[in-house]
């Protein structure tokens, strides 16, 4: 199968051939049993300070300025949406993700298979470390030969924004939005720039799963992982939520935009944001595991980045929101 796709951030590679401007996911299921509403957190509702104006955010990513947000009460995940969960979502409802659909996705090289690597594989322009591999998808994720049944509790991969609408919806649940992940993200801490405080390894205690050593050829693994960490690993942030930077990226329900932000900031106060109406990107936060301050510090609590709605990587997932 071709493989189209370009790369508008060094953090995660796109497919060319997006469906712009929709917001419909690509096939529409029926539930068949819904699941328990699981454990999620309670977000009181109120003002808070959203952006950043660090001197090393990206520009281009419309990271500021800082403007003031007010949201409802409203309930988060309190983990990424795990293969366990994902698998029961699937068994249920037959579901079918994106990845499977196009027959391949993008793959870290240095945690592709052997198998993966032998076959015919192609390199994303600029970032030769992202490779395109056939087969490639949620329950392979780093293509033909790995598997997930020893890392059930990790987050799932190869997720499109839209196969993460479909089993927000069969969860009845939704995507949050942006300005509601990064208020859940800052757990009550008002401007500081990661999920604990301002220090990135306070103590020299590891808070997140970002990658250790020089990129993109040697992880140490200090942290304790190379590729994904189980859902619920590392320090819980101020609200009780795990990994709200690092290990993978989440998609939310905006679409993207780098000038959105500066229209809002010129509100007084801008209630409950959605986004722009319409765009071609959708916003992921958090960064994942193969961000490094050389190249990507997108782990900051305000940085964002984005990705196209049947993209699909192996270091982007989700979790879900709920209304109150």
């Amino acid at each position: 199968m071709a493989k189209d796709f370009h790369i508008d951030s060094c953090c995660v590679p796109t497919r060319e051939n997006s469906l712009k401007n929709s917001s419909e996911p690509q096939n529409q299921i029926t539930p068949l049993t819904a699941p328990s509403k699981g454990e999620m957190v309670k977000i009181p509702g109120g003002k808070f300070l959203m952006g950043s104006e660090d001197s090393d955010s990206f520009k281009s990513d419309g990271e500021g300025p800082i403007r003031e947000i007010q949201l409802g009460t409203f309930l988060i995940d309190r983990y990424a949406v795990t293969n366990h969960q994902f698998s029961k979502f699937v068994r249920r409802t037959r579901y079918i993700t994106e990845a499977e659909k196009f027959g391949w996705s993008f793959v870290f090289a240095g945690l592709a298979t052997k198998k993966s690597i032998t076959q015919k594989t192609k390199s994303v322009p600029n970032t030769q470390w992202w490779l395109a591999i056939e087969n490639a998808n949620w329950k392979h994720p780093s293509g033909p030969g790995s598997h997930i049944q020893e890392i059930m509790n990790h987050p799932v991969v190869h997720i499109s924004w839209h196969d993460s609408m479909e089993y927000s919806k069969w969860a009845k649940k939704r995507l949050p939005t942006e300005a509601e992940w990064e208020m859940a993200a800052r757990g009550g801490l008002i401007q500081n720039r990661y999920a604990w405080g301002n220090e990135l390894n306070p103590e020299n205690q590891h808070m997140c799963n970002i990658w250790q050593g020089q990129f993109p050829v040697q992880n140490t693994a200090a942290d304790g992982y190379v590729g994904t960490a189980p859902s619920k690993s590392f320090p819980q942030n101020g609200y009780g939520l795990f990994n709200m930077s690092g290990n993978v990226w989440e998609w939310t329900s905006d679409w993207f935009t780098n000038n959105f932000h500066q229209e809002e900031s010129q509100q007084s106060l801008s209630i409950n944001p959605q986004g722009p109406n319409s765009g071609e990107s959708k916003v992921i936060r958090g960064g994942s595991y193969l961000c490094h301050e050389s190249y990507c510090n997108r782990y900051r609590v305000a940085a964002r980045s984005c990705n196209s709605p049947d993209s699909s990587t192996g270091n982007m997932g989700f979790r879900c929101a709920k209304s109150l």
